[in-house]
């Protein structure tokens, strides 16, 4: 851990706080502003979708601007779109909201980075463990993100505009330690230097697709069942402040094991992890499944938060193993626009099927996700035998 490395924790802490706020909230709002039940979570939908049309160009600003440049540009991104979802829920306007939220997918974008940006202010050794503890650094999101939901959802005669102006402050703060965060200069390319392989044979790569399935299905699975939970707590009959206790454990299971998953990692190999995370997302169903009680919900949203830190901490450790330093800017960028567009799927999902099937039936729905990840698993271990064995 070095001072670069926290204040990028912190940072992550502080991009957490806004998209735990965002789920909290954005569904709720939408069940008030929505012209029907089932478009409640098409705000939630727009953060993610704008997050998959903003990989590309955020792929280019890393590119020119470098990293603080681009993570700064985010942030500025950040508040704009606070203060317009604010205005949003004020004049009771469900397209300004969603305008809003798909604005916002650019901070998502960036925000997506600071994992690949924490193993370059590390030594090759410490990549894993690097990328574990900047993840760690979403404690702060599971601290601060429901509770100032909860807070100041009733400070502003509109329910919820006090909660999306304090996402404002909290995008300027951001701003002044990403300020302090001095990062590697990005290689000085010649104009006529080798610009790595083709994007499509980079993603052809076994190791690459595993991983881009371990980072897509890891948060879609996550998402499709987290958005969806302030509205089942609510059609049971639980106050907002169950679900906001609720939201946070679930937060902290998905970020506390970032002290000790790279250690994992290292002692027990990236796959077997992430092996152990869609294991422990087959639990959450489970449990989600055997009842809608308040333990029910708690326990489910607990092991849904580890296994999706189990999955989605190995796929970016693997992802590392996938593309060379000319090639990041492209390869995460494909990443992270597979993972916004199943999140873009499974936040529409996540209401419509919530709303019109049930939470059962919303569990049920993630388990082909996981039998596929479950299945490239093994598949890459198999593939990986033969050499393991030659050595």
């Amino acid at each position: 851990m070095n001072r670069h490395l926290l204040l990028l924790t912190l940072c992550q802490g502080l991009f957490l706080v806004n998209n735990v706020t965002f789920i909290a909230i954005n569904g709720l709002v939408g069940l008030q502003l929505a012209p029907h039940a089932w478009m409640a979570t098409l705000p939630v939908m727009g953060y993610v979708v704008g997050g998959a049309i903003a990989a590309p160009l955020v792929a280019r600003t890393q590119t020119r601007y470098g990293r603080r440049g681009s993570f700064q540009i985010g942030l500025v991104v950040a508040l704009g779109s606070a203060l317009l979802a604010a205005h949003a829920a004020q004049a009771h306007s469900f397209w300004l909201l969603m305008l809003a939220t798909v604005v916002a997918g650019y901070y998502n974008a960036n925000g997506q980075l600071y994992r690949f940006a924490a193993a370059e202010l590390t030594r090759p050794d410490w990549h894993e463990k690097a990328v574990s503890l900047v993840l760690a650094g979403g404690l702060l999101g599971a601290v601060v993100g429901p509770n100032m939901a909860a807070w100041t959802r009733t400070l502003l005669p509109t329910p919820f505009v006090a909660a999306y102006l304090t996402l404002a402050v909290v995008a300027l703060l951001a701003m002044g330690v990403m300020a302090l965060i001095e990062f590697p200069p990005a290689p000085v390319r010649a104009r006529h230097a080798p610009q790595g392989r083709p994007l499509a044979e980079i993603m052809r790569q076994p190791v690459f697709i595993v991983a881009t399935l371990g980072a897509a299905i890891g948060y879609g699975v996550m998402n499709l069942l987290m958005a969806a939970t302030p509205l089942a707590m609510q059609v049971c009959g639980f106050e907002f402040g169950a679900t906001a206790m609720v939201l946070q454990w679930h937060v902290i299971g998905m970020y506390a094991p970032g002290f000790f998953t790279g250690h994992l990692i290292r002692r027990f190999g990236v796959l077997t992890v992430m092996g152990v995370g869609v294991l422990l997302n087959g639990l959450c169903v489970a449990v989600a499944l055997a009842g809608v009680e308040l333990h029910h919900f708690l326990a489910a949203l607990i092991l849904l938060g580890v296994g999706w830190n189990f999955l989605f901490t190995g796929a970016t450790t693997l992802a590392l193993q996938a593309w060379r330093p000319e090639e990041k800017d492209r390869a995460q960028a494909a990443i992270n626009f597979c993972v916004f567009a199943t999140m873009a799927v499974t936040s529409f999902s996540s209401g419509a099927l919530v709303t019109t099937q049930g939470w059962g039936w919303l569990n049920y729905g993630s388990m082909p996700a996981l039998v596929l990840m479950a299945a490239a698993l093994v598949w890459l271990k198999l593939r990986h035998l033969p050499a393991q064995q030659a050595t």
